[in-house]
């Protein structure tokens, strides 16, 4: 595990734009920008996948952030291309919109896990993505048991947290009575770099269906 990268982990963006401070946070840690590689959470979805990932490349664009190249690992890809384009990526994003557990299968897949996690580039993910950066995911949509995530950090993530979302909250609850929920609203992030962790916006600790507001020193590296 290289625990010095920068990573970040982000529940959803509905305006599909960055929030000034979390732009300003990637411009920072990416100075080098020649090419950002996505992983579909929809392995055989190639139309919604070419057009996510235009889309979210769109978003580094708005702010002057924007790479060189990309391209979206699904399905289609072959492993060798795969491993190609991952070795020379400056940045992972890890899609969401889909099955956390489809994701993991696709790294493994394509021979790219140990190079997602293990390598220099900073990873990104959002919603399902993101679920798979802590150490346990939980996919409260797909399946309540948990399985092992890329470990960046000792926390189980679940996103887009809302109190008017009922049904998602009674399952975050229910995954809480067995493990402590990182519950991020749409527009925050946890950014982690060299063991410092940074929080933008709002997120909430679930723990035993009690809610607190989730802090820095909640993230166990």
């Amino acid at each position: 595990m290289n625990n010095h990268k920068a990573i970040a982990f982000f529940s959803g963006f509905p305006d599909r734009r960055f929030t000034d401070e979390i732009a300003e946070r990637l411009e920072k840690e990416l100075p080098v920008r020649r090419c950002i590689v996505f992983i579909s959470a929809c392995p055989v979805d190639y139309q919604q996948n070419d057009e996510d990932s235009a889309g979210m490349n769109r978003m580094f664009e708005k702010y002057s952030i924007g790479f060189e190249r990309f391209c979206v690992v699904d399905a289609r890809m072959e492993p060798a291309d795969a491993q190609k384009w991952a070795r020379e990526a400056d940045c992972f994003f890890l899609m969401g919109g889909g099955v956390c557990a489809e994701q993991m299968k696709l790294m493994l897949e394509k021979g790219i896990y140990d190079i997602v996690r293990d390598g220099p580039a900073m990873v990104l993910g959002v919603s399902a993505g993101s679920m798979n950066m802590g150490k346990t995911t939980v996919d409260i949509w797909e399946s309540m048991v948990p399985y092992e995530g890329l470990g960046f950090a000792d926390i189980t993530m679940i996103g887009h947290f809302s109190y008017d979302d009922t049904e998602r909250l009674r399952l975050m609850k229910v995954v809480s009575m067995e493990r402590p929920v990182c519950a991020m609203e749409d527009e925050s992030a946890i950014f982690i770099k060299n063991g410092k962790v940074e929080i933008i916006g709002i997120i909430h600790r679930i723990e035993k269906g009690e809610i607190r507001l989730f802090t820095e020193e909640d993230v166990q590296l």
